[in-house]
């Protein structure tokens, strides 16, 4: 597909290199002619210096036969102008970034419709959203729900005293009653889809499906469940922290919030009157401790600094705090924030390219099948994706034992009647059903790229 990226600063870069990445014939309209330079030299793409709002710099672009345009800047109106005339001009489909949380409460679905916008992208809330999961959940590293929400796909380090250790999954559902399936495993920077014959390691990153309520049974049975958090600390004022801190209170959590600028301060005591704001340097080791990190049931560090989130999460890890969280963008800095110890990050701008190219994939869909969710998990390496079945998908009604479908792919769930089904060689696809695919090393669009 052609499509224009407006704005190329870490959110617009990372949407860019991904669909790069993807085989898309991308343009990048920026102000800032380094930055372009950049781009152009890491990429294969076409790039237009100005500005996204300038009629004739969008001709330039020719977003006349773009399929896409993507208004990625750092501010909410220019954004919207820029989808607005792009529309106007030609483009088929728009998405623009907004992040102002007064747009985003009450009047962005009159917006959208006025602007002829096709999405939105807030970065922020979706990170707030990941966050709250994984706080709900505080065995796992990460989360990812699916459109009928009580199937969920976890990721978790096997630590060094596992009890799935040296286990093979063949015996695993003879070991635990819950219903439940290890879809993918990360070891030594390798993704594999297991079968039956896999034995698992500590220090393995498994990611597991399972029905929402069988997590928590599931979980004890084998010595990973942690209580929810309820006391929770946030380090930074950001609108991450607002949303997040809002989703909490909302819950009955107690949340205690520290940020060094008083005006931010006033805003969220005004805007969040539930939580404890504190104006303070959060990077003060001595303040977290006043303000009890040590009895805390999780701390969550999103400073707009990663190397700031990375240390002081890493001492809040010193002192047994038994959830931390931290933002980090830089894909440089998390095999280092991992070596100290921190298995639980979230990046913005990963969530936001997930959606995008979720959305691509959606609008290059075949009649068999149309892809619903998309998620990366385990460092990337696997890809795992929601599909709607329609009735003229051409391997209906086999049994999956029966089925002949591509190396590393894995039918992880199936949703159907509202019930969820993980499943066994005895089940099948139907019409109108939900499915769930794992794959890992390789690019699925469709349904039937799964199969041989």
């Amino acid at each position: 597909m052609n499509i224009i990226i407006v704005g190329c600063g870490k959110i617009g870069s990372t949407i860019l290199a991904s669909l790069v990445n993807e085989g898309h014939n991308v343009t990048a309209v920026d102000c800032n002619a380094d930055v372009l330079t950049g781009l152009t030299n890491i990429y294969d793409i076409m790039s237009v210096c100005g500005s996204g709002t300038d009629c004739e710099i969008l001709e330039e672009a020719k977003v006349i036969e773009a399929d896409l345009l993507i208004a990625a800047t750092n501010s909410d109106e220019f954004n919207m102008l820029s989808c607005f005339l792009a529309k106007r001009m030609g483009a088929k489909n728009t998405i623009a970034r907004i992040r102002n949380p007064q747009y985003n409460d009450s009047s962005l679905g009159f917006m959208k419709q006025q602007l002829d916008l096709s999405m939105s992208i807030n970065p922020e809330l979706m990170a707030a959203k990941e966050l709250y999961h994984l706080l709900k959940l505080p065995s796992a590293a990460k989360v990812e729900t699916f459109s009928v929400r009580n199937f969920q796909i976890v990721e978790l380090k096997l630590k060094q005293d596992s009890v799935l250790d040296g286990v093979k999954l063949s015996e695993l559902r003879s070991k635990f009653d819950a219903k439940f399936l290890i879809c993918g495993v990360e070891r030594d920077d390798e993704a594999y889809i297991p079968d039956g014959n896999f034995v698992l390691k500590s220090g393995d990153r498994i990611a597991l499906t399972a029905n929402q309520h069988e997590f928590a049974k599931l979980l004890k049975e084998m010595g990973l469940l942690r209580k929810q958090a309820r006391n929770v600390m946030i380090l930074g004022g950001s609108r991450t922290s607002y949303y997040l801190a809002k989703m909490l209170c909302t819950s009955g959590n107690k949340v205690t919030l520290i940020e060094r600028n008083k005006e931010i301060c006033e805003e969220l005591c005004e805007a969040i009157p539930k939580a404890t704001i504190i104006n303070g340097d959060g990077a003060n080791v001595e303040l977290l401790m006043e303000e009890g990190l040590d009895s805390l049931d999780a701390f969550v560090a999103l400073t707009g600094i990663d190397e700031e989130n990375i240390l002081l999460s890493s001492f809040a890890i010193n002192k047994n705090v038994p959830k931390v969280i931290a933002k980090v963008n830089r894909d440089e800095l998390m095999p280092l924030a991992e070596q100290w110890g921190l298995d639980c990050m979230v990046s913005p701008k990963k969530t936001i390219s997930d959606i995008i190219l979720r959305y691509a994939r959606a609008l290059e869909n075949s009649a068999d099948s149309s892809v619903e969710t998309l998620y990366k998990m385990l460092d990337d390496k696997v890809e795992v994706l929601e599909f709607s079945v329609k009735p003229d998908f051409l391997q209906l009604g086999i049994c999956f034992k029966d089925l002949k479908t591509k190396s590393n792919t894995l039918i992880a769930g199936i949703m159907r009647d509202r019930k969820t089904i993980i499943p066994t060689g005895d089940d099948m696809l139907l019409a109108g059903d939900k499915v769930v695919v794992i794959a890992a090393n390789q690019r699925i669009n469709t349904l039937s790229d799964i199969l041989k």
